[in-house]
């Protein structure tokens, strides 16, 4: 049985395949958010249109769509935050990291993505870009030409920054 490419631990069959193929709607927010990244993988275009809400689809470039996912390796998803969207809400955001590969390069998009439920059907409504998670070194920056921290009386830029 193949695994589910939006990481749970299910089965394909009993994860994000009926949502796609229609057989059953998303229950959560989360669930469409996986669902729509495993159609990306899957290039189901019809599935990502139909789960986009009707007032934000104006102007979706099925194509477009359809040329990324073909070209598009993708390699994970992380779910990394969820905010409501559950079988009883109404409004939900999932925040995640979906990582792949683009004319060879890593790349990873990260999204807050924010989900409306009307006539009990999940939409996907719009997203933000993730925070991106600042750096914070652990030693202070040696300047070129400062001595090296190696203790070998050169400039750092003669020495260990070369």
């Amino acid at each position: 049985m193949e695994n589910c490419p939006c990481g749970s631990d299910l089965t394909y069959a009993d994860c994000c395949e009926p949502m796609i193929t229609g057989a059953k709607p998303a229950e959560t927010a989360e669930a469409l958010m996986r669902s729509r990244y495993t159609a990306h993988l899957k290039v189901a275009v019809d599935y990502l249109v139909s789960t986009i809400h009707p007032d934000h689809r104006e102007g979706t470039d099925e194509n477009s769509i359809r040329r990324w996912a073909e070209r598009t390796e993708w390699q994970k998803l992380e779910v990394l935050e969820c905010t409501a969207g559950g079988p009883d809400d109404t409004e939900g955001k999932v925040e995640f990291k979906a990582h792949f590969r683009d004319k060879g390069f890593r790349k990873c998009h990260h999204e807050i993505a924010e989900f409306v439920k009307e006539d009990d059907v999940w939409y996907f409504k719009d997203g933000q870009p993730g925070v991106a998670e600042q750096y914070v070194r652990e030693v202070p920056k040696v300047g070129r030409n400062e001595p090296c921290p190696c203790g070998s009386g050169k400039k750092f830029k003669k020495c260990c920054g070369n």
